[in-house]
């Protein structure tokens, strides 16, 4: 028997005793089995309605504030990878969508910080239609930068919380998995056709999962911490003139 059953089963029979015990203790000094019996079958009776209160509704409770607190510490590590290597993710892969130009016109909007400027690169990125060119990537350079955040990322994997955020955690297994496909190449300049496509759906895969991560992070940012939402939208990915500088 494990010693963590074998010490609840200890438990049980030692409350059981004593409430036997002091049933009989109470017979005993107001020899009155009578109202004994009907306070017994009241304790019994309010059993199920105790445990509907404490199961159902303070559990939920503190389940939701438990939940609500490791969501809030979840989306400081979000911010830490954003911070760390997303955004400059991000910004590499969207040089290389062919048609990022033809939407930065609305993203330009954000940098206001507005609610019109944000629900217009909600807008824009929500029905773009994610696509990167190898050919127009510099796979050296990426592959340089995946390498310098691979300790970062393998901390972001072993944090617990993580593997709570299911997309997130698929976002991370896409970038390790591209840095790994790109490690096990000797030299990435004179690759075969088949296999810039095989990266490229990698590359794909990493890029349009990142996209929706970054609005996400975004709108938690502009509800919970204008101030940093603020900066982030200056500091746009997609715009490559954007400047964290404050202008008119």
């Amino acid at each position: 028997m494990k010693e963590d059953t074998r010490w609840k089963i200890l438990a049980g029979l030692a409350l059981v005793t004593l409430s036997l015990t002091l049933y009989l203790a109470h017979f005993l000094i107001f020899q009155d089995a009578h109202h004994l019996l009907i306070f017994l079958v009241g304790d019994i009776a309010f059993i199920p309605f105790e445990v509907f209160i404490v199961t159902i509704i303070i559990d939920q409770m503190l389940e939701s504030r438990e939940k609500k607190q490791r969501m809030e510490k979840l989306n400081m590590v979000i911010g830490t990878f954003f911070s760390n290597a997303g955004i400059p993710l991000l910004a590499l892969l969207a040089k290389a969508d062919p048609e990022i130009h033809r939407i930065r016109p609305e993203i330009a909007q954000g940098i206001s910080g507005t609610d019109e400027g944000f629900i217009a690169v909600t807008n824009c990125l929500g029905s773009h239609q994610c696509r990167v060119l190898a050919d127009s990537l510099d796979l050296f350079a990426l592959r340089e930068f995946l390498k310098n955040e691979e300790d970062f990322l393998l901390r972001i994997v072993e944090n617990p919380m993580v593997f709570e955020h299911e997309s997130f955690t698929d976002l991370i297994l896409a970038i390790t998995h591209l840095d790994e496909e790109l490690r096990a190449r000797g030299s990435l300049a004179s690759l075969p056709a088949s296999d810039i496509a095989h990266l490229e759906g990698d590359i794909h895969r990493v890029y349009s999962q990142l996209v929706p991560a970054w609005l996400r992070y975004m709108e938690y940012l502009k509800t919970h911490y204008p101030y940093l939402y603020s900066l982030a939208m200056r500091k746009n990915p997609f715009d490559p003139e954007a400047s964290a500088v404050v202008g008119r």
